[in-house]
């Protein structure tokens, strides 16, 4: 398994290939984790299953506290000719998941890649509209040398194949409901906030930075405060925005990276959850919010356009559509009675996300992939005469 992240750190991807791996580990396959080292972070003691690999790292531009790895071709190979995996999984698509595919291309493993992030989208929210082509080249380019490509919504594969990527695959994702659930509310929290009775608690939880739309967070909720003055705004997260956030708005409720119980806490203890991203591939937060019981604002594309019904578990606007999302959150909260009926329908649909099957599906992946292998190289010793 190949990756710039993974947990601690605080992040979708990270998250998502973290519980990738203890499903592996839980099936007792036996895996190798090459990330970059962050930071003068120590190699954690190897597991009876898993291995760590630290390879060295260089910050990340506009995301501070990670790391991204280094090309290390001659290096992987070194270390694959020694140890040769049955297969190679690439999360991410950096200098460092390049060379785990030159590697595994050149000893003829069979290459899995995952398609996390929409970088390609990303480019217009940092001034830089100009390179989103170049961008969505290189992700094909990297992606076509795989022998799969997994997204996890049916919309992301359309996409994607329509833009030329080949052998696309869906791998949903699950959400651990056993953690976020509404039994973790707790109204010593929402005192701290400042939220008391029948107050309105908004909240956001996600990475504060250009890509998130946060622009339209601001504006949907300052609509919601005119037809419930008693609204507050909880924001939860950390990123390069969060500065000026905090400078432009002071009444805004900043409650920094939170993760496990605690971040299940944040949740649960507020009313409504707000979803304002364009940039998504799946939205991990709106599911999380989902199985804690909120009402959701979203839009209706990733996650949502997979396990939110309008009206039913949830409300959406069409993708971009910014007066239909702020409406969708004004109707919210002025109708108590709605806002009451789809946070336990959202947990209702939560509660069949399961990361078990998941697990079950990448291993099955995984295990007919080294079969097509094996399958080839025998046809080939038969075709040379040597059986």
């Amino acid at each position: 398994m190949v990756t710039e992240t993974f947990p601690p750190e605080i992040n979708g991807v990270a998250m998502t290939i973290g519980r990738m791996v203890a499903g592996l580990q839980a099936r007792e396959h036996q895996i190798q984790l090459i990330r970059p080292r962050q930071g003068r972070e120590a190699v954690p003691p190897d597991q009876d299953n898993l291995e760590h690999v630290l390879r060295p790292g260089i910050p990340i531009p506009r995301y501070a506290g990670l790391n991204m790895g280094l090309p290390a071709k001659r290096q992987l190979f070194k270390l694959w000719q020694v140890r040769k995996p049955d297969l190679v999984h690439i999360a991410t698509e950096g200098p460092l998941g390049w060379s785990a595919l030159a590697a595994a291309r050149k000893l003829r493993i069979p290459v899995v890649s995952g398609f996390h992030t929409n970088f390609h989208s990303y480019t217009t929210h940092y001034g830089l509209g100009w390179l989103k082509k170049p961008v969505h080249a290189y992700l094909r380019k990297f992606h076509n040398q795989t022998q799969v490509t997994l997204v996890p919504t049916r919309q992301l594969q359309q996409e994607l194949t329509d833009a030329g990527y080949q052998n696309v695959r869906v791998l949903s994702r699950g959400v651990d409901h056993q953690l976020f659930k509404p039994e973790r509310r707790s109204d010593e929290l929402r005192r701290l906030w400042g939220v008391t009775g029948q107050e309105l608690a908004v909240t956001y939880v996600g990475r504060i930075a250009p890509e998130k739309n946060l622009q339209l967070l601001i504006r949907a909720f300052e609509a919601m405060e005119q037809v419930r003055p008693d609204s507050r705004l909880i924001l939860v997260g950390d990123g390069p925005a969060l500065a000026a956030l905090k400078a432009s708005h002071p009444r805004f409720i900043f409650r920094g990276s939170r993760s496990g119980e605690d971040l299940a806490t944040h949740y649960a203890s507020a009313d409504a959850f707000l979803f304002p991203s364009t940039t998504e591939t799946f939205g991990n937060s709106l599911t999380e919010a989902m199985a804690s019981g909120l009402a959701t604002v979203s839009y209706d594309y990733a996650a949502a356009a997979e396990h939110v019904i309008h009206g039913r578990n949830g409300l959406k606007a069409d993708l971009h559509d910014d007066a239909g999302f702020i409406q969708a959150a004004c109707r919210l909260a002025g109708d108590p009675g709605l806002l009451a009926s789809l946070g336990p329908q959202a947990r209702t649909t939560a509660m069949s996300l399961s990361w078990e099957q998941i697990h079950n599906d990448l291993e099955a992946l995984y295990l007919s992939l080294i079969m097509e292998r094996e399958a080839a190289q025998a046809a080939t010793v038969r075709m040379l005469g040597f059986s």
